[in-house]
């Protein structure tokens, strides 16, 4: 009898599990702890901690190394730089003074340049992962619980959208939204640059996220729970937040940390291109940009903010990786 019984037990389990809610993954709780078990994850997780904690102390580290990344010190100080702009010492002027040398053509330190270049990419990239992941929560939820004509309607809009070449579009919309917000002839305010950066790549940047939501929510409602919700009488308001919307946190914050690196290596194309942020702020595409033009007689001063951002963007992505395989209860460890 005990056999039968057990046996009877299993089946009604396996009967009831389909009915059954879904596990809510309570993304940040023991999640640290998760993603340091892997040795891949735990390495990224340092680096990118070591890059948010140089951004945050870039002022005192500037103030203690006596250098900013504004002053022109190879054209104030006799010696440094040659005729043609380069700098005198080798290695691109890397010196005790000069920790990694001086920039060709102004002669502003490459390392403090390299220290608010951080920032200058942590904000821009920050601020547009919030605005695209909640365009994003906001489009895909919605539309996936409401379904019907809004569901095709979006589905439409949505290819139609993603069929534009962004890059194009970016290099298109950057000069022509600085065109509108700044008048003929007047300098473009430093937040005037990170504005129209963050609008640029929020246009289009919500649009992945919304269709994973959607195709996500549009399961999650047909589900026993939401049905149950509802016979209750709750509202579309209380479903989507309390039934629906905790069941994809944890795909939130994995698209959260992975757009993060694109937006930084985006921001750092468009800057590259000559589209992105101006003069005087300090910017890694720019560096690059000038770095290739002096690549030849100069290659140091384009090597440290490359290998910067290679290392930031692929420290980044990894640690995406690792919070994937972290919140995925079927991932193979």
């Amino acid at each position: 009898m005990a056999v039968v019984e057990a046996v009877v037990e299993a089946v009604v389990e396996q009967v009831a599990a389909p009915d059954a809610p879904p596990p809510v993954r309570p993304a940040p709780r023991g999640l640290l702890r998760r993603v340091c078990r892997d040795r891949t994850g735990a390495v990224a997780l340092g680096v990118v901690a070591f890059f948010l904690l140089l951004a945050l102390a870039a002022p005192l580290i500037a103030a203690l190394y006596g250098r900013n990344p504004t002053e022109h010190y190879g054209q104030n100080a006799p010696g440094l730089l040659s005729d043609g702009g380069l700098p005198m010492a080798p290695n691109g002027g890397i010196s005790g003074e000069f920790w990694f040398g001086l920039e060709p053509g102004l002669g502003r330190d490459v390392f403090t340049q390299l220290l608010y270049g951080i920032r200058t990419s942590l904000l821009i990239a920050f601020a547009s992962a919030a605005v695209t992941t909640t365009l994003g929560v906001l489009a895909g939820v919605a539309v996936g619980y409401l379904g019907g004509i809004t569901d095709r309607v979006f589905g439409f809009l949505s290819n139609v959208l993603l069929a534009f070449p962004t890059l194009l579009l970016l290099l298109a919309l950057s000069p022509v939204i600085q065109s509108r917000l700044v008048d003929p002839g007047s300098a473009e305010p430093e937040w005037m640059q990170f504005l129209v950066l963050v609008l640029v790549f929020s246009a289009f940047g919500w649009i992945p996220l919304a269709l994973s939501l959607r195709s996500t929510v549009r399961s999650l409602r047909e589900r026993d729970f939401v049905q149950s919700a509802r016979a209750m009488g709750a509202s579309g308001f209380h479903i989507v937040v309390r039934e629906l919307l905790p069941n994809v946190r944890a795909q939130l914050l994995v698209h959260a940390t992975m757009a993060v690196p694109t937006f930084v290596a985006s921001e750092a194309v468009l800057s590259f291109l000559g589209v992105g942020i101006n003069e005087p702020v300090p910017d890694w595409g720019r560096m690059i940009s000038r770095g290739s033009e002096v690549f030849q007689a100069d290659p140091t001063y384009m090597f440290f903010p490359g290998v910067a951002l290679l290392l930031f963007v692929l420290a980044f992505n990894l640690l995406g990786d690792a919070v994937r395989d972290a919140l995925d209860p079927r991932a193979a460890r």
